[in-house]
């Protein structure tokens, strides 16, 4: 039997074709990046929450001389809207990024690794709602996915035990 999986997926050249408060969002996703700590890597990452409250809550990679000791900007805010505003959904994810170790990269686009892929589909299953995703690069392209279940298919899950 093969069985063949895929999925849509937009692309635009700025944030100006970002509906609604997705632009707000993306925007705080940039900031975000601002406060990242990466001395290491020098691959600095920002993410931002759009809750189901119109707040938005920012994260940061954070990284630690003690590899692998560092968490991922996703994670961190996942984490603060768990911990600050339990009972809100989370609607939509922005994540921006800068290399300042390489700034001939501006033109890819980031996606989360693995782990954090993993933390955002677990978040989908926990509300039993959609995440929507924005992923820009720092000259301004973006990937836009209505499902953060895009991410990560044949996912590991609740339902496994």
């Amino acid at each position: 039997m093969k069985i063949q999986l895929s999925f849509e997926y937009q692309i635009f050249e700025n944030d100006q074709q970002l509906v609604g408060n997705l632009q707000k969002l993306l925007k705080a996703s940039k900031e975000a990046v601002s406060l990242s700590y990466a001395p290491y890597s020098k691959f600095h990452v920002g993410a931002a929450l759009l809750l189901s409250n119109g707040e938005i809550v920012k994260g940061s990679n954070q990284e630690n001389a003690s590899f692998p000791a560092g968490i991922c900007a996703e994670r961190v805010a996942l984490s603060t809207a768990s911990s600050i505003y339990p009972k809100e959904k989370i609607l939509a994810v922005a994540i921006s990024y800068h290399n300042s170790a390489d700034d001939s990269s501006t033109e890819n686009i980031l996606s989360p690794c693995g782990i954090c892929r993993q933390s955002l589909l677990e978040a989908t299953q926990r509300q039993q709602s959609h995440i929507e995703v924005i992923l820009s690069n720092p000259a301004g392209k973006i990937i836009y996915l209505q499902n953060a279940d895009n991410l990560l298919p044949l996912a590991f899950s609740s339902d496994h035990f």
